[in-house]
């Protein structure tokens, strides 16, 4: 296509208004055209990488096959568009710092005052352009986390003004803004909209495209009356109303010809409008499923939904190719007991153990991986989960009474799982874990062999501790087979119970996989399981 052309995404009014679901839709749709296309994003925090906050903080941590904790958002790239985002898919704020005070340490500035202007800008500007230049995409697309008006957010919009002067037609924004319904007066309001794009003008940036979020339709003179105060044109102008599935967002916004209205802007051509043949006839069979699957969620974290975005996703995708519609019931680790398992989760299809970090509910979690072993109901435990999975069945099928792990007691005789050899000099807290996509080879005949319908996969990682290889002899003599292990480590990824109708822990994470068009096989697999009659 020649240059690269660069979209940026931003957000007003309120956060959370979906900004990574629009850039992911834009993307999907400008994909269908046949342009190479990747999305970025980047968050104003501090943090080096959202590894080392709390899930109630940020919610989930999503890992890139390079092994780079990110933003969750990356995950929704990766869902739309069937692509793998790297490390520079995600910028922090806290890395152009770094950056920047690494090259000033190093004498690069040749002693010059460091400045936001021009050196942070410089380094964002870097980094937006870099996987452009590097890769050859037709399209980058940019989301910048926060808010416009956020003091945090100031150095980027920033570098979005310079690299709009400098790309010419090259360069577009596209503003995500609320419009709100004020139920006492029963009217929608646009000020707060006006306001969000004066503010980003007054920055020096003139949004070319406004998606308007609501809950409401908003009418023709509606959007005639923002496209007047806002110096954009009347076609520029969309509604993202909600949908009963972010799925259905990229219709919603080819509809109303965001795409087309973007190629224009940018000065290429717009031709036929795509078919997308398969995305729709995912939504078909979404829509037309009538019979549900009940699934319990098992954590700690189950009050914050984003706290396992990509697990509940994957299930949903899963749910979809099964004809079935997908029915969570969240438990809480904490709070399950001997005496409440068979109330919590007698009635469910399968069970989830989801993965996490810490003491805080583990208790629940072996509670819940017994009553569903010794009951047969289709379990994945993923991670902390698959752990979980492996100490209640040291303690209670191989008799070690004090099996545990040593994240969570040390002084455990049975230490069943154990720290890392590679983690045992290892004090930093952030990017140190084995993060990243690592090999696994399957046995063959095992369930899990059967889902992926090959021996050799390749998974994403994010942990410290594994399963103690010591006892691997004793659990597979008493039922619970190690079924995947890396080639050069000799580590357990994968444990399960073949006598059951689906018992399967991975130390990996598989939901970072799945995709809308390329559902993750073990999670297709769980649900066929789920859905058989008990």
């Amino acid at each position: 296509m020649g240059e690269t052309k660069y979209i940026f995404v931003t957000g007003g009014v309120a956060s959370s208004l979906g900004k990574g679901i629009i850039s992911s839709s834009i993307g999907k749709l400008l994909q269908a055209r046949g342009y190479k296309v990747t999305i970025q994003k980047f968050d104003p925090y501090i943090n080096i990488d959202p590894g080392t906050l709390n899930p109630y903080e940020h919610g989930e941590c999503y890992v890139t096959v390079d092994g780079h904790e990110a933003d969750l958002d990356l995950g929704h790239y990766e869902r739309f568009l069937s692509i793998q985002t790297t490390k520079s898919n995600n910028i922090t704020t806290g890395r152009i710092y770094k950056s920047v005070i690494d090259k000033e340490r190093r004498g690069d500035f040749l002693g010059k005052t460091i400045q936001v202007i021009p050196h942070i800008t410089d380094e964002i500007k870097r980094n937006v352009k870099l996987l452009g230049s590097k890769y050859k995409f037709d399209f980058v697309i940019t989301e910048i986390g926060g808010t416009v008006g956020d003091i945090e957010s100031l150095p980027y919009l920033e570098s979005i003004r310079q690299l709009k002067w400098e790309l010419g037609q090259n360069a577009l924004c596209v503003h995500l803004t609320y419009v709100p319904f004020l139920a006492a007066a029963k009217e929608l309001k646009t000020k707060p909209t006006q306001h969000s794009v004066k503010e980003l003008q007054s920055l020096g940036v003139q949004p070319d495209v406004l998606v308007l979020r609501t809950e409401h339709d908003l009418n023709a003179n509606l959007r005639k009356k923002v496209a007047l105060f806002c110096n954009v044109a009347e076609k520029a102008v969309v509604q993202s109303i909600d949908a009963s599935t972010i799925y259905e967002v990229p219709l919603l916004m080819q509809e109303q010809g965001l795409d087309e209205t973007i190629l224009e802007k940018m000065g290429l051509p717009v031709g036929e409008r795509p078919a997308l043949g398969p995305w729709k006839e995912f939504l078909n069979r979404r829509a037309n499923a009538t019979e549900e699957v009940t699934i319990a969620l098992v954590g700690k974290y189950v009050e914050l939904q984003d706290a396992y975005k990509s697990i509940l996703e994957s299930l949903s995708q899963a749910a979809t190719y099964n004809d079935r519609k997908l029915k969570i019931e969240y438990v809480q680790s904490e709070d399950l007991t001997p005496e409440n398992v068979v109330q919590c989760l007698g009635h469910a299809d399968g069970v989830v153990i989801c993965p996490g970090f810490g003491s805080r509910g583990v208790e629940g979690k072996f509670i819940a991986a017994r009553y569903t072993r010794e009951n047969n109901i289709p379990t994945f435990g993923i991670c902390l989960g698959m752990q979980c999975m492996a100490i209640e069945f040291a303690r209670n099928v191989l008799g070690l009474e004090d099996a545990h792990s040593v994240e969570m007691n040390e002084k455990t005789k049975n230490n069943v799982i154990d720290l890392m050899e590679e983690q045992k000099a290892v004090t930093d807290m952030g990017g140190t874990m084995r993060l990243g996509a690592y090999e696994c080879v399957l046995r063959a005949g095992s369930k899990a062999s059967e889902a992926y319908g090959q021996e050799h996969i390749q998974e994403r990682h994010r942990h410290r501790y594994e399963f103690n290889n010591a006892y691997r002899d004793a659990f597979e003599n008493a039922g619970m087979k190690c079924v995947g292990v890396n080639p050069e480590s000799d580590l357990v990824e994968i444990v399960e119970i073949p006598e059951l109708k689906w018992y399967i822990g991975t130390q990996f994470h598989p939901e970072y996989s799945s995709t809308v068009l390329n559902p993750h096989p073990l999670f297709l697999s769980f649900i066929k399981a789920a859905i058989q009659p008990k």
